[in-house]
């Protein structure tokens, strides 16, 4: 058992059995009264936020979760499967367990997967990653002002909204935490 001077962002807390990974804390010293520990709190298998209290000197459950690089493999049914970079071990991890980031996946790519107890918690992409349109409508002439924008289809079957001036086979930089464009990629 740790105290709670040794929660930092990233650590993940063990609470009533269920883990929670620390988004934000902030120590409280208040002129009258004990310090306490004011923390945000992300549950790791479901993405709740909920914000949480404690004393100061408390004790919590700071739980070691091992992270490790792993490559994407294939899609089998409601599975993915990724590749361990190191052992070559191959591990089954379920659609909910990835959630958004299969919007951002292509074969072959490298991301860390969270492992608790030999179970996968959750998936860590790169901030942001390199991909092609495969769809978009063509832009107008005129259409090359600041300002505008179109759907356009990522090679993922993601949908995002791109400048009026970007075309359909143009590789583009996304990110991996909001879906939003970021600009093209010169190859």
């Amino acid at each position: 058992m740790a105290s709670t001077s040794d929660i930092k962002n990233g650590s993940i807390l063990n609470l009533d059995g269920n883990l929670w990974s620390v988004i934000e804390f902030q120590h409280v010293k208040p002129g009258k009264g004990g310090a306490f520990v004011r923390t945000k709190l992300r549950n790791v298998t479901s993405g709740k936020v909920v914000d949480k209290t404690f004393n100061a000197g408390a004790k919590v459950d700071i739980t070691t979760v091992d992270r490790s690089d792993y490559q994407y493999l294939y899609q089998d049914a409601a599975d993915y499967v990724f590749m361990d970079n190191k052992t070559f071990d191959q591990i089954n991890v379920p659609e909910t367990v990835v959630g958004e980031a299969a919007n951002f996946m292509l074969e072959n790519q490298n991301v860390t997967v969270a492992l608790y107890e030999g179970s996968p918690l959750y998936i860590e992409m790169p901030p942001s990653v390199v991909l092609e349109i495969t769809y978009t409508e063509p832009g107008l002439q005129g259409d090359r002002s600041t300002g505008g924008t179109k759907p356009a289809t990522l090679e993922t079957g993601y949908q995002i909204q791109v400048p009026l001036f970007v075309e359909q086979g143009t590789k583009v930089k996304v990110d991996t935490r909001s879906g939003d464009y970021l600009g093209r990629v010169n190859e």
